[in-house]
């Protein structure tokens, strides 16, 4: 009996394909709260919508973590209790527009797998538009070469949920989890995840995820990788009949 043959490797966002980098939530919230619809009224206090703003962050990331439900950023104004205009979401960007960089050594990996006739995807746990996260991988020359993506902004669930490795299958066009890697910076949502959905998964280790975000488990990787340059190689000894 043959394994089933690797058709598609997909691919974790932020601390995969970005490099990790360690973020002020409070500045965060700072900035997202330029976007709530001000009045003038005692209450209209920026730090106190901030505030607001952080708990409603808690609470959303964590509705993913423990229930797979994804959420937008109108969500995390809807728990904050803050009306919010998107036309004013700039801060917020230009807050995070420095962390978005796409590692120098994802063009030459990818197109080593498109070389290997392998689809290439992309699967973030977001509450982003996928506008912003397009324009991040067309600004940095990249996005040529993605077959399909999702962001979980886009559909009901996150990972770990089987259903959102699902729906990343399905817009590489690959049905069977057997034939699909999944490349990730952490244990739960990505490499148990993965697993849980019947995919494969790699584990790039460099992120330090917040106490809050990690999950009930800590899943075992098929491979380990320290340089995104060495996974079309762990992909073709994963392939190996």
């Amino acid at each position: 009996m043959t394994s089933t043959r690797i058709e598609a490797v997909i691919f974790d966002w932020g601390g995969t394909l970005t490099r990790w980098h360690d973020v002020d939530f409070h500045a965060e919230s700072l900035a997202l709260a330029e976007a709530v619809r001000r009045t003038p009224t005692p209450d209209d206090d920026h730090h106190a919508h901030a505030a607001r703003l952080h708990r409603a962050g808690d609470v959303v990331w964590g509705r993913s973590r423990d229930h797979q439900q994804s959420a937008t950023i109108a969500d995390l104004f809807a728990e904050a209790g803050l009306d919010h205009d998107p036309d004013l979401l700039s801060a917020y960007y230009d807050f995070w527009e420095p962390h978005t960089s796409t590692d120098p050594e994802v063009r030459p990996m990818w197109e080593e797998l498109r070389g290997m006739g392998l689809k290439v995807g992309v699967l973030s746990n977001t509450v982003w538009p996928r506008e912003w996260h397009v324009g991040f991988f067309e600004r940095d020359g990249v996005y040529d070469l993605v077959d399909g993506d999702v962001y979980t902004s886009e559909i009901p669930w996150t990972k770990p949920s089987p259903k959102a490795f699902g729906a990343a299958m399905e817009a590489v066009g690959v049905s069977d989890p057997a034939a699909c890697v999944y490349v990730g910076d952490r244990l739960f949502d990505d490499v148990w995840g993965a697993h849980n959905a019947g995919l494969r998964a790699i584990h790039v280790p460099h992120s330090t995820i917040p106490p809050a975000q990690v999950g009930h488990t800590e899943g075992d990787p098929d491979a380990t990788v320290m340089s995104l340059a060495e996974v079309p190689g762990v992909v073709r000894r994963l392939d190996a009949p």
